[in-house]
């Protein structure tokens, strides 16, 4: 009987393209390939194909994953390549390469531990997901590291069962992996990625990656069937059998070499009629010692050491090596180290499905005490395999601890997603077991409380909330527990953006009451944290001297550093800027070097001093911040935050490109909710402002519905948000659009956040401006009621821009507001030219941000160019370009050569009047609306081309009327449609459109 192909067929494409990617790899770039296909289709045999081929300078690290139901074990595949890598390098130099991550690789293989008890003993970093974030730092910086002696195959197989855990890191290490010779190479059976499986959305994902390839691996054809067959059999098929077999097989490897491997496959009649009959017609030909064996085998896994078989097979050593030996002759088993595997998976569930219920709950009995046994002599964590085989066997008394064990060691290995689920498993089986509390050494309650916490810290924040509002259902209000289940309700109404927290963690104190203890002091925390971010800051700052005084008695230099910073922030949002520095000082001694508490100061530092305006500082202190976050294993998780705080100071310095590979190597990580929100809003100001505002709209566009729910619970998002959105309407003339943004700075129920407050109060000016202006009728008209409301905002913008008055950078702010509105005479808000020298004087600070300059200066220089100084407005207009180029202002350059252009004035490495965007097709820009059609002129009236002669020489409406007889406010009228049908934005630039000046 033929037990396997003697060459593979029909996958020499996929396996050269492996081999290529192998061979790119090895230049420094890592790749992963995602191989998919049915059952039988072929990818183990390929993957296998591909491992004979490898180099010998290749190291290959493989992994399977387990099948343990609805909950796998944590990271089993990752710690068997893991495991391969150890056995190969020794325990110390792994710790060593792991660099940070070491107490979380330990964490993860006990095993390491007795080499490096320091890196066992030491605690995981605090913090949501931060220890999970070092383990995934860890396993990064070590394949990076020893990929830098040896190209490093990662080969992980049967993603189908693949714990989440798992797939988290997968997912970290196709975005994370730096400069590495890595090649990931992933297989999974696609009809059993159903709807939402976990494995769904991370192939999704991995189609978008530039630095992933999905290859499906397809049936084979005819002729490939053909040269199968004759590879089994030896010798050429009639047309006949190839007929039954490609028709019986459909094209599937396995099912061709099953059909094949039959005594009478040529005969028709003698094939099985079902597919269950194909599965299992080897295994049927075994003797009943072999076939007992391989009911024993299916029970435990597709793959089984020798050393469990042992154990758990009830005949002698002499009939378990008689019956694997006969099972392995036929085909059924494969022998691949010590472990023995079902040749097909698809064989292994046939026979698991044929086991009679009896036999099926004493096999799992056996496994589970064999589990049991290997876990108390060894140092390796089997409690999830424990908790699975005593489910199997229907023995919940027993399944119970072990499962509470198992969500305890997943805990420690830092899979959250894994634990909960384990937790969720054990509050299941709380009512069905006795003596649950003496079981598991908590009552229900607690096993609530820390599932949640599980939960939220694997960012499953819906489920969390809904778990902790079931533990309030049955909690009494004066259980110990009750305030603790409060405060996480708030913490998770704030992880997933709804509203709701501060009164939640109002009443946990009102329960708590007066007396100092750790959870009064979190809750406090929690609650100025709330407050802080919603704006409410004398609440916030009296909330966190209560928190502080509170940390200090218990003696938490973690908590007493928070509180201060929590303080220190508030402060300073509230115009005590040197207060907030202070208290910012102060928190950083209280940390006393707590990991934690230093991050959440570089963050909140990094952030105050680029808030006013100390752009330098706040860059280096983001940076030492970062450089922390590396040494601390967290650098591509928590140090996110950090470079994200780099970003805008960057932008202020005119470091762009800087700024934007920060931003894309951030998001590339996936950074959790607000910090993408943060990341993306700053991409697209930058695109806006680089001189790309069709592009800029289209992102804001495909991103805004998920900034929405954060926008809603942080003010700071939502000023911040809403600014951006302003400009990218102004800059596509959609007064209306960006009114509705703007004027958001105005509806804040307590006075705006000093630092994203002025921005946005200049941006509201400038939409006041270009509605006063008659840029709204230019895109095409907005109500009466909306130009009226945009037009009496004035006032109400002043009282909020007077509020910020303490605020260090206000005065450049409000310089800029006064420019904008302030009108030469018979002019348009916006137009004149002393009002934008102060602006540009202002801009000139070190504490303005680089872009100011350019800006105003070009506004300085339109304003110039319609009150007829057109050699002041040259030199303006030359200094603007200067700035703007130096600067990478590209959105401003391109305004300074339309204006230029359009008024005839030529630019010392300009692009020529001859070259100008200002020309027919010329895009929406920041300060600049779309230019008209070349036959836009003929629309104009013979009174508006009298109109636009007189403008051309530079009079002013009162002086055109007089010329014309007319009023000053009908030639205002007339001016107005003019500047509308031409697409200008100033009069002289509508006559040097219109040609009639040279």
């Amino acid at each position: 009987m033929t037990t396997s192909a003697a060459a593979m067929v029909g996958r020499d494409a996929d396996l050269a393209r492996l081999n290529e990617r192998l061979d790119e790899v090895r230049a420094g770039a890592p790749f992963t390939v995602v191989i998919g296909g049915e059952a039988g289709i072929g990818k183990t045999r390929l993957v296998r194909e591909f491992e004979r081929g490898l180099p010998s300078d290749v190291r290959l690290l493989a992994g399977q994953c387990v099948d343990l139901g609805s909950v796998a074990a944590p990271y089993a595949p990752v710690k068997a390549a893991l495991r391969t890598l150890v056995a190969d390098l020794g325990p110390e130099r792994v710790l060593e390469a792991a660099g940070p991550g070491r107490p979380a690789l330990a964490a993860l293989l006990p095993e390491l531990a007795a080499s490096d008890p320091e890196a066992a003993a030491v605690a995981a970093p605090a913090g949501v997901g931060a220890a999970t974030g070092q383990l995934h730092e860890g396993i990064a910086v070590l394949l990076e590291t020893v990929s830098r002696e040896r190209p490093v195959v990662l080969l992980i197989e049967d993603l189908h069962w693949v714990d989440t855990a798992t797939l988290a890191l997968l997912r970290f290490l196709m975005r994370a992996l730096g400069s590495s010779r890595v090649l990931t190479v992933l297989t999974y059976r696609s009809e059993d990625v159903t709807r939402g499986h976990p494995l769904r959305a991370f192939l999704s994902e991995a189609e978008r990656d530039r630095w992933v390839e999905r290859r499906d691996l397809s049936r084979l054809s005819r002729a490939q069937v053909r040269k199968l067959t004759k590879s089994l059999v030896g010798e050429p098929p009639t047309d006949s059998v190839i007929d039954t077999v490609f028709r019986r097989s459909d094209g599937v490897p396995f099912f061709v070499e099953e059909l094949v491997g039959l005594d009478g496959c040529r005969d028709e009649g003698e094939l099985p009629d079902t597919l269950r009959e194909l599965l299992l017609a080897r295994y049927e030909r075994l003797s009943d010692p072999a076939q007992a064996l391989l009911r024993v085998i299916s029970a435990g896994g597709v793959r089984i050491s020798h050393a469990l078989l042992e154990t758990v097979f009830d005949g002698t050593a002499d009939d378990l090596d008689l019956a694997a030996r006969e099972s392995v002759l036929a085909g059924v088993l494969t022998i691949d180290g010590d472990d023995y595997a079902f040749r097909h998976a698809l064989v292994r569930e046939a026979i698991l499905a044929d086991l009679l219920p009896g036999e099926r709950a004493r096999f799992h009995s056996r496994y589970a005490e064999a589990y049991e046994t290997a876990a108390a002599a060894g140092t390796r964590r089997l409690a999830a395999e424990i908790s699975f085989h005593w489910l199997g066997a229907h023995d919940a008394a027993r399944a119970f601890p072990a499962t509470i064990h198992a969500m305890r060691e997943a805990r420690a290995a830092a899979a959250y997603s894994t634990a909960a689920q384990l937790g969720e498993r054990a509050i299941g089986l709380w009512d069905v077991v006795p003596e649950p509390e003496q079981a598991s050494g908590m009552t229900k309650l607690e096993l609530m409380g820390r599932t949640a916490s599980h939960l939220r810290n694997a960012g499953e924040g819906e489920r969390s909330l809904a778990l902790v509002k079931a533990a309030l259902a049955e909690c009494p209000r004066d259980e110990p527990q009750y305030p603790r289940f409060l405060r996480d309700k708030a913490m998770d109404l704030a992880s997933v953006g709804r509203p709701g927290s501060i009164p939640v963690l109002e009443e946990a104190l009102e329960v708590l009451g007066e007396r100092p203890s750790e959870l009064r002091m979190t809750v406090l925390i929690v609650l100025a944290g709330r407050f802080m971010i919603e704006g409410r800051l004398d609440e916030a700052v009296d909330t966190a001297e209560r928190a502080l005084e509170v940390a200090l008695e218990v003696e938490s230099p973690r908590y007493a550093s928070l509180a201060a910073n929590v303080a220190a922030v508030s402060r300073a949002s509230r115009g005590e800027v040197e207060a907030g520095f202070a208290g910012l000082e102060r928190a950083k001694e209280l940390s006393h070097g707590d990991g934690a508490a230093m991050l959440r100061y570089w963050v909140n530092a990094s952030d105050l001093h680029f808030l006013v305006g100390n752009y330098a500082e706040a860059v280096r202190l983001a940076e030492e911040g970062l450089e922390q976050a590396r040494a601390q294993g967290v650098e591509r998780s928590s140090g996110l935050i950090l470079a994200s705080n780099a970003v805008d100071p960057l932008f202020a310095l005119g470091e762009w490109d800087r700024a934007a590979a920060l931003i894309e190597r951030a998001l590339a990580l996936d950074p959790p909710g607000p910090f993408g929100v943060y990341l993306q809003r700053a991409r697209i100001w930058s695109i806006l402002w680089l001189g790309e505002p069709v592009r800029a709209a289209e992102q804001l566009r495909r991103v805004r519905p998920t900034m929405t729910e954060i926008m809603e619970v942080e003010e700071q998002t939502r000023l911040s948000v809403s600014r951006v959105a302003a400009e990218v309407a102004l800059a596509a003339g959609d007064i209306a659009g960006a009114w509705r943004d703007a004027k958001r700075v105005l509806d804040e129920p307590e006075a705006p956040l000093p630092g994203y407050g002025l921005p946005l109060v200049w941006v509201a000016a400038r939409v006041v401006g270009a509605a006063r202006a008659g840029a709204a009728e230019r895109a095409g008209g907005i109500p009466d009621v909306l130009a009226a409301e945009i037009g009496a905002a004035e006032p109400a913008l002043r009282q909020v821009l007077a509020g910020m008055r303490s605020w260090p950078t206000q005065s450049i702010w409000a310089a800029f507001f006064e420019a904008e509105l302030a009108e030469a005479p018979d002019g348009s808000p916006g137009s004149d030219a002393e009002a934008w020298r102060a602006a540009a004087q202002a801009a000139a600070a070190p504490t303005a941000p680089g872009y100011l300059a350019p800006y105003a200066l070009t506004r300085q220089g339109e304003a110039e160019l319609a009150a007829g100084d057109r050699a002041a407005a040259k030199v303006t207009l030359q200094s603007a370009f200067d700035l703007a180029l130096s600067g990478g202002v590209g959105a401003v350059r391109d305004r300074v050569e339309q204006v230029a252009a359009a008024a005839g004035l030529s630019l010392d490495g300009g692009m020529g009047s001859g070259r100008a965007k200002a020309g027919a097709g010329a895009g929406p820009g920041i300060a600049g609306t779309v230019a008209p059609d070349d036959d836009v002129i003929a629309e104009l009236t013979a009174r508006e081309r009298q109109v636009l002669e007189l403008i051309a020489e530079g009079l002013s409406n009162r002086q055109i009327g007089e010329r014309l007889f007319i009023s000053g406010k009908t030639a205002s009228v007339h001016v107005s449609a003019i500047l509308r049908k031409l697409g200008a934005s100033t009069r002289t630039e509508a006559a040097y459109r219109a040609g009639v000046l040279h």
